[in-house]
């Protein structure tokens, strides 16, 4: 194993959800390491991400609402006819409704599997084919600590609820959709892993909330919460080379939160 081994130089790499709070870190590490990304998100999200963080070299910035599947598929399909078929995908998208557990309609749950299950389930076959088709690819899916373990309700004190079952329902199923793919396209030098982060709450949250912030890190055997390059870190390791001989894995970046 060599320190080229690390590198992304010239690959590209599709990062879904990546103008979001993690996914700017991911994009960031990702354009260090000398990827060329195309970094997705509803609206104009990715545009203003691109702008603001300076990444117009090595970064195109798309829209898309993953949870339409037929848009979906049509974009994969133009992508590929205009990039080819990239080396990494990263799907960093979810649904959930932060409702109540007695709040939540049985159609709430439904249109949040669809956003978090299903999108991923087509986004990640559609490119995945594609992959396979050329015999390499990395694909990792994001899971969660509570796609794991259960929120601790004494965490999220009045008015603050508990994570919503919804969210950590569709996290687990990620995990495994993981290492379904994993297993289905391993002779096709395909990869598929999820990491699971743990708390990583975003900066109006740890300015607004710090006693939540508190009850978070008392939580976390390394005494903190997570720091966005953490995540980044971990995304781009599984990318690269020096983790050739690892798939079907969940990789919890959580300092320790599902281990006791």
């Amino acid at each position: 194993m060599t320190p080229s081994a690390f590198s992304l130089q010239q690959r590209d790499i599709w990062v879904f959800g990546g103008a979001g709070y993690l996914g700017r870190s991911v994009v960031t590490q990702l354009v260090e390491s000398q990827a060329v990304v195309l970094c997705v998100d509803l609206g104009d999200r990715a545009a203003q991400a691109v702008q603001e963080a300076g990444w117009t070299s090595q970064v195109t910035a798309a829209s898309l609402d993953a949870s339409d599947t037929s848009a979906l598929e049509r974009f994969v399909h133009d992508q590929i006819t205009s990039r080819g078929v990239p080396h990494g995908l990263v799907v960093m998208t979810y649904a959930s409704t932060a409702k109540r557990f007695d709040d939540l309609t049985v159609e709430d749950f439904d249109h949040a599997n669809h956003g978090n299950l299903t999108a991923t389930f087509a986004l990640a076959r559609a490119v995945g084919q594609r992959m396979a088709g050329k015999g390499r690819g990395s694909i990792v899916l994001f899971s969660s600590m509570y796609g794991s373990v259960s929120p601790d309700p004494s965490v999220y004190a009045e008015p603050m609820s508990p994570n919503p079952i919804e969210y950590g329902v569709g996290k687990a199923g990620i995990q495994q959709m993981a290492r379904y793919l994993a297993v289905h396209w391993g002779k096709q030098g395909v990869r598929c892993n999820s990491i699971s982060p743990g708390p990583f709450p975003n900066p109006t949250l740890q300015r607004d909330k710090p006693e939540f912030i508190e009850r978070l890190a008392q939580k976390v055997p390394l005494g903190r919460v997570g720091q966005t390059p953490e995540i980044a870190g971990a995304v781009t390791f599984l990318l690269s080379d020096a983790a050739s001989f690892i798939t079907g894995q969940n990789l919890a970046v959580d300092g320790g939160w599902t281990s006791w």
